[in-house]
């Protein structure tokens, strides 16, 4: 497929919508697309079979034979549109992307869709995290752990915040993730009789001395606040990582993937 215009000039009506959807997500809500940029996150999008609407690209970046290479296995085809490369700084988070920016269809990420694929499904469950930097590595992790789903309890913003795509290195398109209140998690947790792991300092035991052999949720909090009282409330075991220095915590991604590690470990064996 051929691109149908080239786009040079910063007041076009499809340049300024997409640095819209770029900074509100209040306006990606409304429309259901996001934005998302570079050549790996556009493939792990692919993958993840994600609809996308529009692909710009810069000539001066990636070729518009290299660009039709990457369209032509697509159920739907793409509108190509080739862009400045002044039009393609300005929507541009990164000068080192690929010179790709895609315009993509959001998923829904409701909870009660969530269909769990085995009968021994490792979970990790964080609660209203907020730092997009956090969610990404979060994703990150997850990814690297094939684990069956990550849910976000309580979630303080959208998932296609440019920052998490970006965190995420296109890992927000390749887990299974859904979203809901804590309650609702806790609820769903309970009626799949999946064991409840919270990460706390109180009540705790060795999280090395924890059995993740069976049907396990790892649940991990802020780490200004921890969890919830809720979540220690429905607990089936505290977990802590010891701590030999002066702190008493760490950032939570990094607890997240001590624990998860430790649970695929004792899997393995």
């Amino acid at each position: 497929m051929n691109a149908i215009k080239l786009i040079s000039s910063l007041q076009n009506p499809l340049i300024k919508s997409v640095l819209v959807l770029k900074e509100k997500s209040r306006e990606r809500k409304k429309t259901g697309e996001f934005v998302l940029e570079g050549f790996r996150e556009f493939q792990l999008a692919l993958k993840g079979n994600y609809t996308i609407k529009t692909l710009l690209f810069n000539e001066d970046i990636i070729s518009e034979a290299e660009v039709n290479s990457y369209t032509t296995t697509l159920n739907q085809a793409p509108e190509l549109i080739k862009v400045s490369k002044e039009v393609y700084q300005k929507i541009a988070y990164r000068e080192t992307t690929e010179g790709i920016l895609a315009i993509a269809k959001a998923k829904s990420h409701l909870l009660t869709d969530l269909k769990l694929s085995t009968k021994n499904p490792l979970v990790l469950v964080a609660e209203a995290t907020e730092k997009p930097g956090n969610i990404g590595a979060l994703l990150r992790t997850a990814d690297a752990a094939n684990l069956d789903a990550v849910i976000i309890a309580n979630p303080k913003g959208d998932l296609y915040n440019p920052n998490i795509i970006r965190s995420s290195i296109g890992c927000v398109f390749t887990n299974t993730i859904a979203t809901g209140s804590t309650e609702e998690v806790i609820k769903f947790l309970k009626e799949h009789n999946i064991a409840i792991y919270c990460a706390a300092l109180s009540a705790s035991e060795n999280y090395t001395k924890t059995n993740f052999t069976k049907p396990s949720a790892i649940v991990v909090g802020t780490e200004a606040t921890g969890l919830s009282n809720e979540w220690l409330e429905n607990s089936t075991q505290n977990i802590i990582i010891p701590m030999e220095g002066e702190i008493d915590s760490m950032n939570v991604s990094v607890s997240a993937a001590i624990v998860i590690f430790e649970a695929k470990r004792q899997r393995a064996v």
